[in-house]
C-alpha cells in the first residue's frame, strides 16, 4: 500500500540543511513512484524545488519555525495532510509533534557551542526540546557514526532507534571535465577579481567553524610563503555568511594584518562555488566540530586537495583523501597547507583519492535508505 509521506522543507535555503533537503526529495523523486510526498515550504519557495514527479506536491505553510505559537500551529496543520509519517530533516521539532515521525540530526552544535550566551535556563529549555524530539522519534537518522555516538552517549537515545545515513555531494559537483569549464571558471574569476592563486573555505561562520584560527594560520603561512614562485602573494577567499555578524573573524583578519589577502564573497549560486572548488589551490577547512562535513567532499569532487580537521566526524567523512590538522593548533594548520601546496606528489595523490572518496557517497543510495526507514516506521517498526 502506499504511503503519505510528508516532509519539512521550510528550510530549504539554509546552507547546509537546505542542500540536505534538496538533495533528499530530488533523490526520492528518482527513486521511487510508488509513494505519495508533501513537501512542506514557505510562501514564495514552490519554485526553489523545481519539477518534481507527480507523487509530489507543495504544500504551503507561513508559519515561523522560531515562534512558540509554532509548537501548536504546525502539528495542527500537518495533521491536516493525514500523513502516515511526517520526516523532520532537522532537529526543531515541535514540542506538540504529531506522531509517527522520524528526524535527522545533523550534528550537536547548539549543545556543545552556546554562541548566543543563553542563561542556564535557555539551555536546560533547549537540551529538554533537543532531547524530547529525538526520544519520541520513531527513527532517528544520524548522518555519521560521530554524531549517532554523539546521541546515545549525549541524550541517551536507544541505539536501535539511531541509524546511520550519510550525506552525499551534490552530484553536480562530480564527474566534470575539468577543460569543459575552463572558459567559465577564467569568467567567474575576472568578474570577482581574483587573479592570484587562493585557499578556499566555503560554509558558515560560526563559532565552531574556527575562522579566526583558520586567519591565523594563513598569515603564518603567508609569511612562510613569502619567496616562493607561486604562492608568493597567496590569497584566502571565505564563502559564506556575512561577516558582520562575526567580529571576531573580523578581529583576526585586522590583527594578523591580512585585510589585503583576504576576501569574504558571502553565499554564491551553485555554479560559482563550483568554479572557487575547481580553481583554488587548496579548500581548507578546520572545523572543531561537524556532524558529517559535506564541504570537504564537494572540494574532493571537484579535483582540489582538502586540509581538515583530524577531530569529530571529518576523519570518517574524509579517510585518507585529506591532510589531516590538529584545528587546535594554528601551525599545525600551516603546516598541512604548506605541505599540500609545495609537495606535488602528495597533491596529486590527495586529488585522486579525493575524487575516489567524493564517489563513494551517493544521494541515491542515502535516499533508498531513508526509504528502507520510512517502510519500515510505517509498518510500526
Amino acid at each position: 500500500m502506499a504511503l503519505d509521506i510528508v516532509i519539512d522543507g521550510r528550510r530549504v535555503r539554509d546552507f547546509g540543511i537546505g542542500t540536505y533537503i534538496r538533495s533528499l526529495v530530488h533523490a526520492l523523486s528518482r527513486i521511487d513512484a510508488a509513494n505519495h510526498y508533501t513537501v512542506v515550504t514557505g510562501p514564495g519557495e514552490a519554485r526553489v524545488w523545481g519539477t518534481l514527479p507527480d507523487n509530489f506536491r507543495i504544500a504551503i505553510y507561513a508559519g515561523d519555525d522560531h515562534a512558540y505559537s509554532d509548537h501548536l500551529l504546525f502539528p495542527l496543520f500537518l495533521r491536516r495532510l493525514k500523513p502516515d509519517l511526517v520526516h523532520i530533516p532537522l532537529n526543531r521539532v515541535p514540542l506538540l509533534m504529531i506522531r509517527p515521525y522520524v528526524v535527522t540530526i545533523h550534528d550537536m552544535v547548539n549543545l556543545f557551542y552556546d554562541e548566543r550566551k543563553l542563561s542556564a535556563v535557555h539551555m536546560y529549555l533547549r537540551r529538554f526540546r533537543f532531547r524530547r524530539g529525538l526520544t519520541r522519534a520513531s527513527r532517528v537518522i544520524a548522518v555519521s557514526e560521530a554524531t549517532k555516538r554523539d546521541v546515545e552517549n549525549l541524550l541517551d537515545v536507544p541505539p536501535g532507534r539511531i541509524t546511520r545515513v550519510y550525506n552525499a555531494p551534490d552530484p553536480g559537483f562530480l564527474g566534470r571535465d575539468p577543460a569543459a569549464g575552463e572558459e567559465e571558471r577564467r569568467r567567474i574569476m575576472e568578474r570577482y577579481q581574483i587573479d592570484r592563486p587562493f585557499l578556499l573555505y566555503a560554509g558558515a561562520i560560526r563559532h565552531h567553524k574556527n575562522i579566526p584560527r583558520l586567519v591565523e594560520a594563513f598569515a603564518v603561512l603567508r609569511e612562510q610563503l613569502a619567496a616562493h614562485p607561486v604562492y608568493g602573494d597567496l590569497r584566502l577567499v571565505i564563502i559564506g555568511d556575512t561577516i558582520s555578524q562575526y567580529p571576531a573573524v573580523r578581529q583576526a583578519v585586522l590583527k594578523s594584518k591580512m585585510e589585503h589577502a583576504v576576501r569574504f564573497l558571502g553565499f554564491v549560486p551553485f555554479d560559482t562555488l563550483r568554479c572557487f572548488y575547481e580553481s583554488a589551490a587548496a579548500f581548507v577547512f578546520p572545523s572543531r566540530h561537524e556532524g558529517f562535513g559535506l564541504p570537504p567532499l564537494e572540494a574532493m569532487a571537484c579535483g582540489t586537495p582538502v586540509v581538515t580537521s583530524n577531530v569529530s566526524s571529518l576523519p570518517e567523512v574524509a579517510g585518507d583523501a585529506a591532510m589531516l590538522v590538529n584545528p587546535g593548533n594554528v601551525f599545525d594548520i600551516a603546516r598541512g597547507i604548506r605541505e599540500v601546496l609545495t609537495d606535488e606528489p602528495l597533491r596529486a595523490e590527495l586529488i585522486r583519492r579525493g575524487r575516489a572518496q567524493a564517489a563513494r557517497f551517493s544521494w541515491e543510495r542515502s535516499a533508498r535508505e531513508v526509504l528502507e526507514i520510512y517502510q519500515d516506521v510505517a509498518r510500526g517498526g
